[in-house]
């Protein structure tokens, strides 16, 4: 992919993010399955992640980091034009989340889709609500990751119940002509990889039926070691890809902000980066992996304390299901206190 000179870029203009009040810890999890809160820091740098309750799920975490967004932006929701939301755990098939979204904020003038990439949708769905500004098609694009891991987590699977974490995460997007916003991108996609991270029944080829759930089939399906074995050098190459071609030393960039899905993959990403901690964002320790939430969670976590201001240079990545990964680089448009 050629990198394009883009007159109008997508910049980010405001920030939200919601995660459930309930912490369930890894000392918690010692008491459900067969683990320990040392074996799982080390394998992941995970302490604790946020668990939805009461019957809560994506649409309304989404809606509440959506919410939060406008209130930062101080605008109505009848003024955003598109909603993405990228997700894998949306309240039902049909209709889609980001439908329901939109009713709930009051999106009145809004039109939008759901969109899956399993760990990357937050990377797809920002690049994707990009096109629509540098199009001049749209004015306020808003692009929310959001997931409720809890709801398809086998708690009785030692391998994958202590990595994933529920919460959302949502940007608006709008036009910049001074240089802020979506410089560069790049996505990749790989369909061989599906079949070692997946969620087997629940869609067409494997409708629900007493064997399907007998089977655990609608809980997460994944091959640990390979999945590991291909994020730790897709997320670092691409990475760099996107670093070399625009000319960003390590000392160029302000701060990396890689998927959360395994401190040992964040480290790999960063040394290939030659990032010193300061330059590296992790909260893993606090959230897990919640999928398409957890860069856009970064983001104000990383806006509020100060670690991202107008100016800086950033770059994101992730690697996900399907297998899907990406990188872009962002030039800040952003302060905490506009």
């Amino acid at each position: 992919m050629t990198k394009i000179n883009k007159t109008i870029t997508a910049n980010i203009s405001a920030l939200g993010m919601y995660v459930p009040d309930k912490i369930l810890s890894n000392f918690d999890l010692e008491k459900m399955v067969d683990t320990k809160d040392e074996w799982i820091q080390e394998r992941t740098g995970i302490k604790e992640r946020r668990i939805t309750t009461d019957g809560q799920a994506t649409v309304d975490m989404a809606s509440r980091a959506a919410e939060r967004l406008l209130q930062t932006r101080n605008i109505s929701a009848e003024e955003i034009d598109i909603i993405i939301l990228a997700t894998v755990t949306p309240d039902m098939m049909f209709p889609c989340s980001a439908s329901q979204v939109q009713d709930k904020i009051g999106a009145t003038n809004a039109w939008g889709f759901d969109l899956s990439a399993g760990c990357s949708g937050f990377l797809f769905a920002l690049q994707t609500g990009a096109q629509f500004i540098e199009s001049g098609t749209h004015k306020k694009v808003m692009v929310i990751g959001a997931d409720t891991m809890s709801s398809i987590v086998d708690y009785t699977d030692r391998n994958t119940c202590i990595l994933f974490g529920d919460g959302a995460g949502a940007v608006l997007l709008e036009p910049s002509t001074n240089g802020f916003g979506l410089i560069d991108s790049k996505m990749k996609l790989d369909g061989s990889g599906g079949k070692f991270l997946k969620m087997p029944a629940g869609g067409s080829l494997n409708p629900p039926s007493h064997e399907t759930i007998d089977k655990k089939m609608h809980y997460i399906y994944q091959d640990g070691k390979t999945v590991f074995k291909f994020a730790v050098k897709g997320m670092a190459d691409i990475s760099y890809e996107i670093a070399q071609r625009n000319n960003l030393q390590g000392d160029d960039i302000k701060l990396f902000i890689p998927h959360q899905a395994n401190k040992r993959i964040i480290d790999a990403a960063a040394r290939r980066l030659k990032l010193k901690e300061e330059q590296v964002l992790s909260n893993i320790d606090r959230y897990a992996n919640t999928t398409a939430a957890t860069i856009p969670i970064g983001m104000v976590e990383a806006t509020k304390n100060g670690r991202l201001k107008k100016g800086d240079n950033l770059i994101i990545s992730a690697f996900g299901t399907g297998f899907t990964w990406g990188a872009t680089y962002i030039k800040w448009g952003l302060t905490f206190d506009e």
